[in-house]
This record gives C-alpha cells, structure tokens and sequence, in this order.
C-alpha cells in the first residue's frame, strides 16, 4: 500500500494508517520509518503501537517537505511477540509530492532600470 503526501514547500502533512486486529490476542508492532528520505517523515505519537483484540488503531505519520523533489520512505511495521502471538509483519511506502509554493514574504524594491 502507498501512502501519498501532498501539499506546499516546507508544510507539515499528517496522514493516519488505520491497523486492525481481527484476532482475539494483543497485538503489538515496532514502527520504523526506513528509506532514503526516512528523515523527513516522523511518528509523533512513538514506535510502538498496541491493538486491541477484535480492535482497530490509527497511527499518525508526518511529513515535512525540506526539498521541490519527491521524497521517499517505508513504514515497517514488525510484530513483537505478546503471549507467544505474532502479527505479520506491514509494509507501507510513503511518497510525497510539493503542489505549491507558498511565499515566506513579499518584497517591493525600486531601482533604476538604467543609468547612463
């Protein structure tokens, strides 16, 4: 599953990935965020995400664009051992993309076009 970031140059876009236990055991997963942008997504909430039995969760993931190209990165979500259950292990990609650009400031300035 792809997860996509849209928005302007240096805004923070959050998304939620939605977890669901169907099992009737806890389920609890490490997050980690790898990849060659991995630095400019974050999980504010922390690694580690507990589900309920016959439950669901929502994780948030955010992404601050530092840069005009697209960056990249993957959620892995791996299962640690609760009572001898483990999940499977979740992959998600996570990909953004800059819409816009929106102005830090306007400048007005006058100069002469041309001087003898």
């Amino acid at each position: 599953k792809t997860i996509q970031f849209t928005g302007a140059l240096h805004a923070t876009v959050v998304k939620q990935v939605c977890l669901k236990n169907p099992s009737s055991k806890t389920l609890m997963y490490n997050a980690i965020l790898a990849g060659r942008d991995a630095d400019d997504f974050s999980l504010p909430n922390g690694n580690t995400v507990t589900i309920a039995p016959k439950r669901q969760t929502s994780i948030n993931v955010e992404f601050t664009s530092r840069f005009l190209h697209p960056a990249e990165a993957v959620l892995l979500l791996i299962s640690k051992s609760v009572g001898g259950i483990d999940g499977a292990t979740l992959t998600f990609s996570l990909k953004s993309e800059v819409k816009y650009i929106e102005p830090a400031d306007i400048l007005k300035c006058k100069s002469p076009c041309y001087e003898l």
